[in-house]
């Protein structure tokens, strides 16, 4: 597995959090094609399949816990 950047970093952080690509582009003010980029290389990166396996690595890595604010 390869390390992630630190935006990869937010990025996995904000899917984790249920963010879609849309509210991460206006979270991040980058646009929606530039965030599903982000979005696709970390889950290449992480060997995911899917946002489901993004979520559970940000939970089991401690990048997100549970009751955080969304």
């Amino acid at each position: 597995m390869e390390t992630l950047t630190p935006r990869e970093q937010e990025i996995l952080r904000l899917v984790g959090r249920g963010h879609t690509n849309d509210d991460i582009a206006a979270e991040l003010v980058i646009s929606p094609h530039t965030a599903k980029t982000h979005v696709s290389r970390v889950m290449t990166k992480l060997s995911a399949h899917d946002r489901a396996q993004l979520v559970i690595h940000a939970y089991e890595t401690g990048l997100i816990t549970p009751g955080q604010n969304v």
